[in-house]
């Protein structure tokens, strides 16, 4: 892992105006994973879409991290049904084009 593709938390507080304590919330829960360098605490830019889901969650719906963690768990589950959905109507597709 490169620090070229790590955001310091405190940046990402700034940016989505809400206090560090969140995202050690959201560590804790075991939601995302922190990495820490020289005392600087670091989130994997892969991670930043779904932590902004996770602050929407919070701010918009006021929900608690143990609330997001359901929600998110929930909406991942709906998110690989509906691939699974989509991969069983593309099958489908394949045996009616053969009739």
């Amino acid at each position: 892992m490169e620090l070229k593709d790590l955001i310091p938390i405190i940046h990402l507080c700034e940016h989505y105006s809400v206090e560090t304590s969140f995202f050690d919330e959201l560590h804790e829960e075991g939601l995302i994973s922190i990495t820490t360098l020289e005392q600087t605490s670091y989130l994997h830019q892969d991670r930043i879409s779904d932590v902004e889901k996770m602050i929407r969650i919070h701010q918009e719906l006021n929900i608690n991290t143990e609330g997001i963690d359901a929600v998110f768990n929930l909406l991942q589950k709906i998110d690989s049904l509906q691939n699974e959905l989509n991969k069983l109507h593309d099958r489908l597709r394949l045996y009616e084009n053969d009739f």
